[in-house]
C-alpha cells in the first residue's frame, strides 16, 4: 500500500516543478484536492490561482501583496498558458470534466497536471510529477476512501480529540469529554470496525456520541476491563487494538499515538496509519533509539568497523550516541 502525507505533497511538488512548462502564466486547481495542489504550484511559482468553474467564466484569485513578475491580467480570456492540476488521477475521469468545462476558454494552450498519476498513464494527463502505484491512499482523503469501509479505526485522537489529562479521570469529567468531544475526523463513508481502548462500560456514551455526529460504522470494539487503572496497569491500549486487528479481516488500521502504532504493526502483522505524523507503520519497524539499545548488546561494533572502515567510525558513533540520547 502506497501513502502520500500532505507534507510529502508539498516535497513532490517542488521536486517536480523542473517538469512543468516555463510559459505558464495561471494555475487553475481542480476542486477540491487539485485546488491545495495548485495552489503550491502557484505560491512556488508566484503565479495567479484559479478554481476550474471561475476561470472557465474569467475570474481568478488574487495574489496578495506578492511581487508581480509579469504584466497584469484581469479575467482568464487574457491568459496564454494555463496549467491545470488534479491531486492525482487514476481512471481520468476529473480531467475529463476539466477539460470539458474549459473547451470555451479563450486560452492559447492549456496543460494538464497531476502530482500523483499512475504507471500507465492515461490520455487525460499531460504531465505526473511522480508515478504511484495501486493500491494508494492520501493523508488528505484517507477517511472518505473505500478502505475505510474496512478498516480497523481508533476513536480517541483520530475521530475526536485525546482528552486532557484532567478530563481522563474516569468520572465525571470524563463523562463530559464523552459527550461534548469535538469531531477532528469525519468520514464519509461507513466504517468498517471502531477499535478503542476505551472500556466496555462507556459503550452507552460512546454510541450517543457516535450517532450525534452521524459517523457511521459496523462494529464496536472496546476494551472490557473494570477501570482507567487497571487498564493503565496491565498496559492494554496498544496489544488490545493489535491482537484484535491481527484476528480481523482488516488490511489498515487507522491509530493516533505512535508508540502504539508501532506496536499493532508488530503485533498484527499489517501496516498502520499513525495520524501523529501521518505515515504508515509496518511490521519490523524499529527505531533509530532501539538500535541503539541493542548496538553492544549484539556484539555489533566490530562488525560495523569492519564494514564502515576507520574514516566513517567516528560518524557512526557519533549517530547511534545521538539515538540513544534520544
Amino acid at each position: 500500500m502506497y501513502f502520500r502525507s500532505i507534507s510529502d505533497l508539498q516535497r513532490d511538488i517542488y521536486r517536480g516543478l523542473h517538469k512543468l512548462p516555463s510559459d505558464v502564466d495561471v494555475v487553475v486547481g481542480i476542486p477540491r484536492s487539485g485546488i491545495m495542489a495548485g495552489s503550491l504550484i502557484a505560491l512556488a511559482l508566484n503565479l495567479p490561482l484559479a478554481e476550474v468553474a471561475e476561470f472557465a467564466s474569467g475570474r481568478v484569485m488574487g495574489k496578495g501583496s506578492t511581487r508581480n513578475l509579469g504584466a497584469t491580467r484581469h479575467g482568464a480570456r487574457r491568459f496564454r498558458h494555463a496549467l491545470v492540476v488534479d491531486d492525482s488521477s487514476r481512471s481520468g475521469e476529473a480531467m475529463a470534466r476539466a477539460r470539458a468545462a474549459l473547451n470555451e476558454v479563450d486560452v492559447e494552450q492549456v496543460t494538464y497536471c497531476v502530482v500523483y498519476g499512475v504507471p500507465d498513464l492515461s490520455e487525460s494527463v499531460d504531465i505526473a510529477l511522480e508515478a504511484v502505484p495501486i493500491p494508494r491512499i492520501f493523508e488528505w482523503n484517507v477517511f472518505h476512501h473505500p478502505i475505510i469501509e474496512t478498516a480497523c479505526v481508533d476513536i480517541d485522537g483520530v475521530l475526536c480529540y485525546d482528552p486532557t489529562p484532567d478530563e481522563n479521570d474516569d468520572g465525571e469529567a470524563y463523562l463530559q469529554f464523552l459527550s461534548t468531544a469535538r469531531v477532528l475526523h469525519k468520514p464519509t463513508r461507513k466504517i468498517g470496525t471502531l477499535v478503542t481502548s476505551r472500556l466496555e462500560k462507556y459503550r452507552t456514551e460512546t454510541e450517543l456520541w457516535l450517532s450525534s455526529n452521524n459517523i457511521e460504522y459496523g462494529k464496536l470494539v472496546m476494551l472490557d476491563v473494570p477501570d482507567a487503572e487497571t487498564r493503565r496497569k496491565i498496559g492494554a491500549h496498544g496489544k488490545f487494538k493489535g491482537f484484535f486487528y491481527k484476528s480481523d479481516k482488516a488490511s489498515l488500521f487507522i491509530e493516533s499515538e505512535r508508540w502504539q502504532a508501532l506496536e499493532i504493526a508488530n503485533i498484527s502483522g499489517k501496516p498502520v496509519l499513525c495520524m501523529d505524523n501521518p505515515e504508515i507503520l509496518y511490521p519490523g519497524h524499529v527505531e533509530a533509539n532501539e538500535y541503539a539499545k541493542t548496538w553492544d548488546r549484539k556484539g555489533l561494533k566490530r562488525i560495523a568497523f569492519d564494514a564502515v572502515g576507520p574514516d566513517n567510525w567516528q560518524r557512526l558513533r557519533q549517530f547511534f550516541g545521538r539515538a540513544s540520547r534520544d
